[in-house]
């Protein structure tokens, strides 16, 4: 539950996800696991040459069966992708069913693989008991050959041509296809789904809907015993019957839908059938074991071939043909709407009435947990914005599949792989055995884990379900992930690769976020966890420190092409790259490890001597990258410049650094950590080992602790990798608008190099750097990424929280100009919020109603049917904040969530104060109090009749379709600012207001007279908790507000 001013209370999500973590209900077995691009990923590929792109091709994935998962549009699914729910539709011109969202490959794609489609992930909550997809379906022929012909034509330095550049939804000529799945509040497993299709056209058009209920193929392969191969058969004109040996059966339900003809006949449904087998006919000209195969419902709506499906009606895949085509087909404006379940009973009779209400009653209480996530008055555009973010993350969840020795050497039932490919990739890594759940960076342009995506993940997560962001963070430490070594696997395209290391971080992170929040202190997760970690740290050290001198190598970390040459291939000019970023993330790893052996310190003696040597292996890094012997070690810090560079080093004393204002010279900012007074009082061996070291070595801890003698603010110690005259410097480059510090957030390359590139010619070659807002203009790592000049949400959020734990320290006492040459003077917490605001503004909308992400995009900006709904990139233009990069990275992009959630309140918008007191005071006066009007008691009542089930009669019904910022739109989300004090209500109003059929009893309306009255006393303690928190905004105390977030306390539970 969330915890406001001390106060517990358990909303009806709030109340699910406790069920699930106490193991009573398992409320998340079924969710939104099945990706969205399973074709040419590396679990698919058993090419010789490790070709994933070409060897599993879009063409290919109609008509081959999957091996290690399945993809389909708003896909569904249990916890180990068994059976399988999705969508397809076809809009009589299309050459092919949409089965599944088409995007190019990264050969194909200009800037590397890109998806070629329009969908949002609306809503969605961590029990998955309402969720909410949307798909823009063309209704002219969609432009496959166009998107591919185009692309192709366009070089690095062209922008990508995506779906809304084609014109394709000119005239509104497109569906509107809303999917919404829902869970019955007595049965987990009794899963509800509503697709809603909109016209918005001028025209009337046809359209095909068709639910798709298949198995994944875990029969062809040879490893499964006999009789154990599923079915779904039908058993009635509107049900089928499905039946697994380890899920057992299951009903598919289905419902007529209205029609549009005059004779006002329902659409009926047919179910046909097929197995999930791959054509070998069609793709190979080889003969197929049986003649019902994967691509069967293609051939028989596209091309009419009726042999095509069983007519014995059974199989290993089933669909449900919804034609919209008669007479008018659907006419503007209007909506056809297909409604069915899947049940573990079969009742035979679907009730629209009682379905419907279901469905709007697990929105309603969406809307609340949502709510109650950040209770904070600010604008409903934020809310918005934090809203999809988050539902997004949860959209993002897939069933990851992945056993390295069936991969590698084949199954018993298919021919041998090519002895070549074992070594192509991965070879190192035959422990892996992967059967879970995961939070993907993208859910189609990166549909597998990265590591230290999680960990950047796990922060948003940790808001709304702490459990799951744990399980991710605790999944990738465990045997049958990491290495015996101890490293990490990246991801799986070379698991091998080194990510930066932020596992400790995220980790102690969502630890403190689920304390402040939930007040739940799970030490068992962090000590597990962090017993891995030890291993991890050795591995680092033993690994990337090449000359034992407490400076790192490190590689490739994640940063792509932000370097003069491939970070993970040997120099061309021999040597070794001394990296002040890999160097600076060891210095964070250390701290953040010397941050959690002190909360377990505090609960277990033991690690108050670990916390020692974390402490020290800190101050040995920091000496080493700040500090020459002698004058003759050469340092990674160019005193001239104020700024860190790499260097190649060739061993002793010959070293050249690489002057490139990077991302790579502000990593060392991340290094830092306070010390409270108290703590140190309480860790007596800590304290003298932390004295010996002033008194024994007090040259290297003078130049490494920021002052022994002169506490900070609340008598506070830094750890700090960067000195005070070493931060400003830095902060002056970073705060500058011509170099680092961008309209939207800190760019990740210096705009100086725009003019002024970096070059050097080794054997002929020149290598480059120059600044490149945009799209990458090199194929370097992909090409679909780039680290010279874009913004990025992930380490744009360490330097936030870096800067706040200055501020921690220095308080007011430090201010710096910001921007740079502005003449304005703030304290770093002020800074941080800046940047944070910042960020935000990429997404909000300014005074002209653009979001800067649309980059002045007409249609996505003005028009009501797009405006609303966000595309959350990969990373963000430099100059201007275009979106860019994957378009639904909601993993590490995610973090505009937390963003808003800290710092939302007084977040400068159109027609709003800018100041932080003015700004609270508006919001408290004119969005908290003002929303504290009574709520309906249950879900809105919606009449049906045979003439009305179609929705679309309803279409001005506010309680239905309610308005965004105003503006009517009958496919808008609810209202973001649900009820904030209800009165207390009296058993006689609930029966009295119960306009229903069945008026509820005496025993249910007390039950619900109490839950009212809960619901006012935890409200009563959301105004106490959100004056405090403006008592705080107001008072300009930035560290206040994030002291027990970030460092470890003697009064924490």
């Amino acid at each position: 539950m969330v915890v406001v001013d001390h106060h517990e209370y358990l909303c009806e999500e709030e109340k699910r996800l406790k069920d699930d973590r106490e193991r009573r209900r398992y409320w998340k077995k079924w969710g939104p696991y099945v990706a969205e691009r399973q074709w040419a990923t590396v679990r698919e590929d058993y090419s010789e040459n490790g070709d994933a792109w070409s060897h599993f091709s879009h063409e290919h994935a109609r008509s081959r069966a999957f091996r290690w998962g399945e993809d389909g549009i708003a896909g569904v699914c249990d916890s180990h992708g068994l059976q399988n729910i999705a969508f397809s539709f076809w809009n009589q011109q299309d050459a092919f069913l949409k089965e599944r969202l088409f995007g190019l490959s990264n050969p194909q794609g200009n800037h590397g693989e890109s998806i070629k489609e329009a969908h949002f992930h609306l809503d969605n909550v961590p029990t998955h008991s309402y969720m909410k997809y949307l798909y823009k379906y063309p209704q002219r022929s969609f432009p496959y050959e166009d998107l591919i012909n185009e692309n192709a034509k366009r070089g690095k330095s062209d922008r990508e041509y995506q779906l809304i550049d084609t014109g394709i939804f000119d005239e509104n000529r497109y569906w509107d296809i809303f999917i919404e799945t829902a869970k019955e509040s007595t049965d987990e497993e009794e899963l509800l789904f509503r697709v809603t299709a909109w016209n918005r056209g001028p025209e009337a058009a046809p359209l095909h809907i068709m639910p798709h209920v298949w198995f994944r193929n875990t029969w062809t392969w040879g490893l499964e015993k006999a009789g154990r191969k599923p079915s779904i058969r039908q058993i009635a004109p509107l049900t089928a019957q499905s039946k697994h040996w380890k899920l057992g059966d299951r009903f598919f339900q289905l419902s007529p839908s209205p029609g549009f003809g005059k004779n006002g006949l329902d659409v009926q449904p047919q179910i046909i059938f097929t197995e999930n087998d791959t054509n070998y006919n069609s793709l190979y000209g080889a003969q197929n074991s049986q003649p019902y195969v994967k691509d069967a419902f293609h051939r028989l709506v596209i091309v009419g071939d009726k042999s095509a499906v069983n007519p014995h009606c059974k199989g290993t895949k089933s669909a449900a043909w919804y034609a919209f085509n008669e007479e008018d087909c659907v006419p503007p404006g209007e909506c056809a709407v297909v409604r069915f379940r899947l049940s573990k009973k079969h009742e035979g009779y679907l009730d629209e009435e009682l379905f419907d209400e279901v469905i709007e009653k697990r929105r309603c209480e969406a809307d609340e947990f949502f709510w109650r996530i950040s209770p904070m008055p600010m604008a409903d555009d934020l809310r918005n914005i934090q809203r999809q973010a988050l539902s997004s993350m949860m959209w993002t969840k897939q069933y990851y599949h992945f056993i390295w020795d069936q991969w590698a050497n084949g199954d018993p039932g298919m021919p041998p792989p090519p002895p070549a490919r074992m070594a192509v990739r991965n070879q190192n890594w035959s422990h892996l055995h992967l059967d879970d759940v995961l939070s993907m960076p993208d859910s189609w342009e990166y549909p597998f884990f990265a590591a230290w995506d999680t960990a950047f993940h796990a922060i948003p997560l940790a808001m709304i379900d702490p459990e799951f962001a744990k399980k991710q963070l605790d999944l990738l430490t465990r045997e049958w992930y990491m290495h015996p070594n101890g490293q990490l696997p990246a991801y799986e395209w070379e698991f091998g690769d080194v990510n930066p290391p932020v596992h400790a971080w995220a980790v102690f992170r969502t630890f403190k976020i689920e304390r402040k929040m939930y007040g739940r202190t799970d030490i068992d997760f962090l000590e597990r966890v962090f017993q891995k970690l030890l291993l991890n740290f050795t591995w680092w050290v033993n690994r990337k420190d090449f000359d034992g001198n407490n400076v790192f190598e490190g590689g490739f970390l994640g940063l792509d092409n932000i370097g003069l040459f491939n970070r993970s291939e040997p120099l061309p000019t021999g040597g070794v790259l001394k990296q002040a970023d890999s160097t600076g993330w060891m210095a964070f790893y250390c701290l953040s490890m010397l941050n959690i052996a002190l909360e377990l310190a505090k609960h277990r003696p033991i690690y108050e001597d670990i916390a020692s040597k974390f402490f020290e292996h800190f101050i040995l890094i920091s000496d080493a990258m700040t500090h020459r012997v002698g004058g003759k070690e050469s340092s990674l810090w160019n005193d001239d410049d104020g700024f860190y560079y790499d260097a190649i080093s060739w061993g002793g004393p010959w070293a050249q650094q690489l002057p490139v204002r990077s991302l790579v010279g502000l990593i060392p900012l991340y290094a830092v950590l306070t010390l409270e007074p108290e703590l140190i009082e309480k860790f007596q061996s800590f304290k003298r080992r932390l004295n010996w070291f002033i008194e024994n070595r007090h040259d290297v801890a003078e130049r490494n602790i920021a002052s022994m003698k002169r506490h900070g603010k609340d008598d506070r110690l830094l750890l700090s990798l960067v000195s005070k005259e070493r931060l400003i410097k830095i902060l002056r480059r970073m705060l500058d608008e011509t170099e680092f510090l961008a309209a939207n957030g800190i760019r990740s390359l210096s705009k100086h190099h725009k003019d002024h590139p970096y070059a050097m010619e080794v054997n002929g070659q020149e290598f480059k750097v120059t600044y490149v807002p945009g799209d990458s203009d090199s194929g370097l790592f992909g090409g679909n990424s780039n680290w010279r000049g874009p913004i990025w949400f992930a380490v744009n959020q360490l330097l936030v929280e870096s800067l706040v734990r200055y501020h921690m320290f220095y308080g007011t006492s430090l201010q710096v100009e910001c921007p740079t040459g502005s003449g304005v003077y703030m304290h770093l917490g002020r800074v941080a919020e800046e940047i944070q605001h910042r960020l935000q503004r990429l997404f909000v909308r300014g005074n002209d109603g653009r979001r800067a992400v649309n980059h002045g995009n007409d249609m996505l900006d003005y028009d009501p049917h797009w405006k609303d709904y966000l595309w959350f990139y990969e990373y963000f233009d430099g100059d201007t904040g275009r979106g860019l990069g994957a378009s639904h990275q909601c993993g590490w992009t995610g973090l505009i969530a937390k963003m808003i959630h800290d710092t939302g309140i007084n977040c400068g918008l159109p027609s709003t104060p800018t100041t932080p007191s003015t700004a609270a005071a508006h919001y408290f006066d004119d969005i908290f109090f003002h929303a504290s009007v009574s709520s309906s008691l249950k879900p809105p009542h919606i009449p049906h009749s045979s003439t009305t089930r179609a929705i679309a009669n309803h279409a001005s019904s506010p309680t239905l379709y309610p308005t965004i910022n105003g503006v009517g739109n009958d496919h808008a989300e609810p209202p973001l600012d649900p009820t904030i004090t209800i009165p207390n209500i009296t058993i006689t109003e609930i029966v009295n207001n119960n306009t229903t059929a069945n008026a509820v009893d005496a025993v249910d309306a007390a039950e619900e007279a109490e839950r009212q009255r809960e619901k006012l006393e935890a409200n009563q303690h959301v105004a106490n908790h959100v004056t405090t928190q403006l008592d705080l905004i107001r008072s300009n105390d930035t560290s206040a507000i994030y002291a027990d977030e970030f460092e470890t306390h003697v009064d924490d539970n």
